[in-house]
């Protein structure tokens, strides 16, 4: 099996040197965890873009700067501790912006951890690309996103196996 190459660095050094350490700081880890935010970077994109093209997506995880505000005005308000933790493993201080999302790759993976922790359905198994990825679809990119949620489980599974 051959490791898939994204913008110069191998996938599994994106995900266990980046994504499991970050995730690991905020106490948000676990397997499925980590499988599913490094596959929800390869489909948004790639581990190459840092800002979406024609349109207003920040980051790895190409979140909007309207989720990401609202992350923190109606999410991480509430839970001081993991909004602390988040700042920790992202070495930031105060009310980060959204263009910390560009620049700070664990920030990044943080934020897409804390946007998936919103919904009250539990992870799929670590180990299922199809969950994975129809997990992506309902509670990252939503019905009105465009991800096709049968055309990435190939992504998952690459992140699982990375």
């Amino acid at each position: 099996m051959t490791a898939k190459y994204v913008w110069g660095a191998n996938l599994s050094v994106i995900k266990h040197l980046t994504i499991l350490p970050a995730l690991e700081a905020i106490n948000l880890s676990g397997e499925a965890a980590v499988n599913l935010v490094t596959g929800t970077g390869l489909v948004e994109s790639g581990f190459i873009h840092d800002r979406q093209i024609n349109g207003p997506a920040l980051g790895w995880f190409q979140m909007e700067p309207r989720t990401h505000d609202d992350i923190w005005r109606n999410f991480l308000r509430y839970r001081p501790d993991l909004a602390n933790r988040v700042l920790a493993a992202s070495s930031l201080t105060g009310l980060p912006g959204a263009e910390n999302l560009v620049q700070n790759r664990a920030y990044s993976a943080c934020m897409c951890r804390v946007q998936y922790l919103r919904t009250p359905e539990p992870l799929p198994s670590a180990t299922d690309a199809a969950a994975l990825s129809a997990y992506h679809k309902q509670h990252y990119n939503t019905a009105l996103g465009l991800a096709n949620a049968s055309a990435n489980v190939s992504l998952f599974q690459q992140a699982i196996n990375a």
